[in-house]
């Protein structure tokens, strides 16, 4: 199993933790659904829909992106715990949007292991939006 494998698999190594995880965060985003915005981060953003969850993701991808570049500067363990940490903000909050569409977590590991061997630009070529990205 590769580093980044473990890294998302969770302390134990095995890649079903992360769908256990990934399992339990929407169980969680589910039944705060319905909860007190006032008591629950979750039901705060929700109530807010989908702004504030949509605001988060984004904002959240802009702490990672800074993150890394900081990273960049001065590859520390600190630094490095620092992406982790921002890389878990943006999954969250992905996560929390995503369920105002009833989607999860599941979701997205199977796109990705659909894809799974796909050569990126091959994949990308053979979408129906295929437009190019910037930088490309």
């Amino acid at each position: 199993m590769s580093e980044s494998s473990l890294a998302l698999a969770g302390h134990s190594g095995h890649a079903a933790d992360a769908n256990d995880t990934l399992r339990r965060l929407a169980q969680t985003i589910a039944a705060r659904r319905g909860a007190d915005p006032a008591s629950s981060y979750v039901a705060k953003l929700l109530s807010r829909a989908p702004d504030a969850a949509l605001k988060k993701v984004g904002e959240e991808a802009a702490e990672f992106i800074m993150a890394c570049k900081d990273a960049e500067l001065d590859d520390s363990a600190e630094d490095r715990a620092r992406v982790v940490a921002e890389a878990a903000d943006v999954w969250f909050h992905m996560l929390v949007a995503m369920s105002r569409y009833q989607l999860s977590g599941s979701d997205v590991l199977a796109e990705l292991a659909r894809r799974e061997g796909l050569s990126g630009i091959a994949e990308k070529a053979a979408r129906p939006d295929a437009s190019p990205e910037v930088g490309d």
